[in-house]
């Protein structure tokens, strides 16, 4: 049984961030480009039932929504989507639409402003067939040339069989010219990048069933005669975003260190050169299509991000390996990043501030603070700096226009050990790594507190600025985002904690962070609760089942049976579960549903009804059990609302749904 509270009650203190604050925060900023003195990002208008839009900015600061209501940019491929839109110098944006997911031209209008206005209604590139949204684009890139320039991209196609295959494309942005296929063959695809001189293609691509994370190919197609070859990579590697270094070498990611690093390829297949080996990430995984998390400068130099949980941002010479972090307010980048010259912008967040594009001049100052390679992390000789080479940086938009700053919570890195199997598993000092955010008031014997466990699972948290978990603190209520085992951010090893052990380690790793809380004397021991959605809700309804320490779970999307959900999701995840818990017959001591019998505290579970990744069955299925038992459950469903919420009115309804479930658990 949970633990009962005592004597003592909790009264949660006022607190200036609204339900409604929280749900108007979901701006959400994406994807930025820049090109000369003008630069462009994606950005989410929950007020206006969740769409999305571009966004420019001018040489003179004037912002610009280059799509008006009810236009929706954004990409349905892989379910998760990704960069949605393009850039076609002269020409405007192409974008794919979100309600038919067609590519679609914004043109200027006359002056000179962007826009979709009356009489410029921008032309259909492809007639999709059968349903609406049969065929999806992604991972947009224009290349220029002499007959004009073309757009490459992926191209997933939903088959009236429920097949779905995908190929690279090529695109005209006038639409005057037919689609045309270019390569095919495999299940996956991500990352097409022309070369400079046009004679060949490089890309990214990977089979069932492994993962963007788990394995796979960078390959080489020399357009002339479709002759191709393997660069990088392999079922045991994983290979991301290549940009060309000149037209016979390639810059890659590849964790085959361990660790995803910068690498240096020759396309004839020489061996590749690594040219900042460090045990830190210069990539997160490939969730979605069309991020870079680095650069090309115009003076051949790296502009990348790198790090361990956050990442910081540095510029690399290739040369001679020397990576210096660019002395900028900000201490944590998401991996989306775009040059021209020596202006870098990015989605850049620090303690007290939200997510915001910025603009970066990475020529301005300088600096001798560095570090060379392995220095400071296997004890080679080098110079490793935070303050080193200036960079003058511009916000250029934020998520959040009015931060309550004096009841944001500053987040602490903590770690704590993992419990004894998974450290068994894992080998001897195992570490779990978290972000703890302490409530601004704690009373004497400890705070309630909620364990947050993020989706994926080979997702991360951050410490990035989150106004939901502000709610939670500025009312006494404390939070800690744990990155357990399985997580990205902290190297393959670490990932690799959860293979064939989910419903395992990360059951252990979020039990263990409400024991550490304990422990440190932080914690109510009968006011813990624990919450996550899509991976992170498996691992609540897991955890409700598997230990008493919880007060209370909160569940969004939660998978709750293995065999229903391999039937009926998505293509991309369809054969994931083979990694994360092995052939079926582990299914049944694994599941949530199976272990429903063993849940004995209050659980809400929210879902969208048209979630096409986790199907509502799987949560109304576990709410049935935990009824048909007796145990508390609340069920809310929002109609119109997927893989995550994005409507304002139901980002409030259920940020309010789950803060009264909390005073009920913990009062």
């Amino acid at each position: 049984m949970p633990p009962t509270p005592g004597p003592r009650s909790f009264s949660p203190r006022p607190s200036p961030i609204s339900t409604a604050d929280v749900a108007r925060a979901g701006l959400r900023l994406g994807f930025p480009s820049v090109l000369g003195a003008e630069t462009w990002w994606e950005e989410d208008r929950p007020a206006e039932g969740g769409r999305r839009t571009v966004v420019h900015r001018a040489a003179d600061g004037a912002l610009t929504d280059l799509l008006p209501a009810p236009w929706d940019a954004r990409t349905r491929v892989h379910e998760y989507g990704g960069r949605s839109y393009v850039v076609v110098p002269g020409h405007g944006i192409v974008f794919a639409h979100h309600p038919d997911q067609r590519l679609y031209l914004a043109r200027p209008r006359a002056g000179g402003e962007p826009g979709l206005g009356r009489g410029a209604a921008p032309p259909d590139h492809h007639r999709s067939p059968g349903e609406p949204g049969a065929l999806r684009y992604a991972d947009l890139r224009v290349q220029d040339g002499a007959g004009g320039p073309r757009v490459w991209c992926v191209r997933e196609r939903h088959h009236q069989d429920a097949k779905v295959t995908r190929s690279i494309v090529i695109v005209d942005p006038t639409g005057a010219g037919e689609v045309a296929e270019v390569v095919t063959g495999s299940d996956f695809y991500a990352s097409p990048t022309p070369s400079p001189d046009g004679r060949h293609l490089a890309y990214v691509c990977w089979n069932h069933p492994h993962m963007p994370w788990t394995g796979t190919e960078l390959r080489v197609t020399r357009l002339s005669d479709g002759a191709t070859w393997t660069v990088m990579g392999g079922p045991a590697e994983s290979v991301l975003a290549p940009l060309w270094c000149d037209e016979r070498r390639l810059y890659a990611v590849s964790d085959r260190s361990g660790w995803w690093n910068l690498y240096r390829a020759d396309i004839s297949g020489s061996p590749c050169e690594a040219l900042c080996p460090a045990e830190e990430e210069f990539a997160g995984p490939l969730w979605q299509l069309g991020g870079l998390p680095y650069a090309v400068l115009g003076d051949g130099r790296l502009a990348v991000l790198h790090g361990r949980g956050d990442l910081r941002l540095g510029v690399l010479d290739p040369e001679t390996g020397r990576l210096t972090d660019l002395d900028v307010p900000f201490q944590g980048w998401a991996p989306a990043l775009d040059a021209d010259g020596d202006v870098l912008v990015g989605l850049g967040y620090r303690a007290g501030a939200p997510r915001s594009v910025v603009r970066i001049d990475a020529a301005d100052g300088s600096g001798d603070a560095g570090h060379d390679g392995d220095a400071g992390r296997t004890g080679r000789t080098g110079r490793t700096g935070r303050a080193g080479r200036a960079g003058r940086a511009e916000e250029l938009r934020r998520e959040i226009d009015d931060v309550p700053a004096r009841v944001l919570p500053v987040p602490r890195v903590v770690e704590f050990e993992a419990a004894e199997s998974g450290a068994a598993e894992a080998g001897a000092g195992m570490r779990v790594h978290a972000y703890l955010y302490p409530p601004e008031q704690a009373d004497e014997g400890g705070a309630p507190y909620v364990v947050f466990v993020h989706g994926g699972p080979t997702g991360h948290a951050t410490s990035e600025l989150s106004l939901e978990k502000a709610f939670f603190t500025s009312r006494g209520i404390g939070v800690i985002d744990v990155n357990y085992g399985g997580s990205s951010g902290y190297g393959r090893a670490y990932r690799e904690r959860l293979r064939g052990r989910w419903g395992v380690t990360d059951v252990e790793d979020v039990v263990a962070a409400a024991k550490w809380l304990v422990a440190e004397g932080l914690a109510d021991p009968a006011r813990i609760a624990v919450r996550g959605a899509s991976a992170g809700g498996w691992t609540v309804m897991a955890a409700c089942g598997a230990s008493d320490v919880f007060a209370g779970g909160v569940a969004v999307a939660g998978v709750s049976a293995l065999g229903p959900l391999v039937a009926a999701t998505h293509d991309f995840e369809s054969r994931y579960v083979e990694w994360l818990v092995g052939p079926e017959d582990r299914y049944g001591e694994r599941e949530p549903l199976a272990r429903a019998g063993q849940v004995n505290c209050p659980m809400l579970l929210m879902q969208g009804l048209a979630d096409p990744v986790v199907p509502p069955a799987q949560s109304q299925a576990f709410a049935e059990r935990l009824m048909e038992r007796g145990v508390p459950c609340t069920f809310l469903t929002f109609e119109g609302e997927a893989h995550g919420f994005r409507r304002l009115e139901t980002k409030a309804a259920a940020l309010a749904a789950e803060l009264s479930f909390y005073l009920q658990i913990f009062r």
